[in-house]
């Protein structure tokens, strides 16, 4: 398995992106609006670059993309974030690769990255019909977050983890 930084609108990335918003749907149902959206938190490619952010894909020995994460900047605002917060964003595995420890491999290097560039906690919002990543979470060190934030923050299907990278 291959990691590599790649921007948040690379092809192979907007590939994997589709495809996890297909899997929200299938979990949670279609938008408020009836439509199938995913996740409708505004995101842009600007986000991902480093060192404000950064973008992981994984692919396997045949080059295939079979996993991706990111983290993006935050600073305090209305959504409930603090200063110095990185915000873990699309963490995906494709269904044939999951149970490889792809997700836990992505999200320390996320972590690392995220610390070097001096973010003093991540941050991430999940759902309740997502019991994988939650476990995923817990067992990485995240804990529930005092408070939600985030675009779903007054969605009580979200969870909310943090963890310090101090």
């Amino acid at each position: 398995m291959d990691v590599r930084a790649v921007p948040f609108d690379h092809p192979d990335a907007v590939k994997l992106n589709d495809e996890v918003m297909q899997e929200y749907v299938v979990r949670y149902g279609p938008g408020d609006d009836g439509e199938d959206e995913g996740d409708a938190t505004p995101l842009s490619a600007s986000m991902f670059v480093p060192p404000r952010g950064l973008y992981l894909i994984v692919y396997d020995a045949a080059d295939r993309p079979v996993a991706s994460g990111g983290w993006r900047s935050q600073q305090r605002n209305a959504e409930g974030y603090e200063d110095g917060d990185a915000e873990l964003k699309r963490m995906y595995v494709v269904p044939q690769a999951r149970g490889l420890g792809l997700a836990r491999r992505v999200l320390a290097a996320l972590e690392a990255d995220a610390r070097a560039a001096g973010r003093t906690r991540m941050v991430l919002a999940t759902g309740d019909q997502q019991p994988e990543a939650i476990t995923l979470y817990a067992s990485s060190g995240y804990t529930p977050a005092p408070r939600k934030f985030g675009h779903y923050r007054e969605y009580p299907e979200s969870r909310c983890f943090v963890k310090p990278l101090v």
